[in-house]
């Protein structure tokens, strides 16, 4: 969005952003949304973004992990990532250790207690009748439906930036601490979906680390082995 010239843009800067950060990274985690909208037929995927899965296949070729979590608007994936790609494709939670820290990583959609009306619409969405009827339709109408869907949309609609709600009502934020007050240690939470780029305290020693959008911000979040911390990329 909003047209070709500009998504074309923003899929070069991200190819400039994967091979930078490509020569030291352990592993890279896409953390959903990645495609405004992302659906495969048996044989057919999405038109354009050569450059980006192109980026992407070359990366995991030369040996580095790549994950992509199933996001609101590409969660029917199918195995061309997994097969094509060599990518690791995250359906909701990945927990895992590095360096001694516990991590915490979801997009985010359907945590917490916000986002009621959505979250049945993601139980309807990912259900696998939802995927085999879409698949019914043929790719031109399909697409064109996700279109029209996604022009209504914040963004679509020209609202690109995202307010901060308040301690009390951000829902990740009350996940975070929920969590942490129910189950184990968490070092980092580490989330999309919320559009928003934050990096704020949820513990004594726990953090909720947001990179926003790259439609907006082009922000990124990294663990240097000791703590993690949220860098933009500024094209070169």
């Amino acid at each position: 969005m909003p047209d070709h010239e500009r998504s074309l843009e923003r899929e070069r800067k991200a190819v400039a952003w994967l091979e930078e950060v490509s020569y030291d990274a352990a592993a890279i985690f896409l953390m959903g949304d990645t495609f405004d909208f992302w659906f495969e037929h048996r044989y057919t995927v999405p038109a354009g973004f050569v450059r980006f899965l192109g980026k992407i296949a070359a990366l995991t070729d030369r040996g580095i992990p790549v994950f992509m979590f199933r996001g609101n608007h590409d969660m029917w994936t199918s195995g061309y990532w997994e097969k094509e790609l060599g990518v690791e494709v995250i359906s909701d939670e990945l927990r895992f250790q590095s360096a001694g820290k516990q991590f915490y990583l979801h997009h985010g959609d359907g945590l917490g207690n916000g986002e009621k009306s959505y979250k049945l619409l993601r139980r309807i969405f990912r259900a696998p009748w939802s995927s085999w009827l879409f698949a019914r339709l043929h790719p031109n109408l399909g697409f064109a439906i996700a279109r029209a869907w996604s022009r209504k949309s914040r963004l679509g609609q020209g609202n690109k930036y995202e307010q901060f709600l308040g301690e009390d009502k951000e829902w990740l934020l009350g996940f975070c601490k929920d969590f942490l007050r129910n189950k184990s240690h968490i070092d980092y939470f580490v989330f999309g979906h919320r559009h928003l780029v934050i990096d704020m305290p949820v513990g004594e020693q726990s953090r909720y680390l947001n990179a926003g959008t790259w439609f907006n911000d082009s922000a990124y979040a990294v663990f240097d082995g000791k703590t993690t911390t949220i860098k933009r990329f500024e094209n070169p």
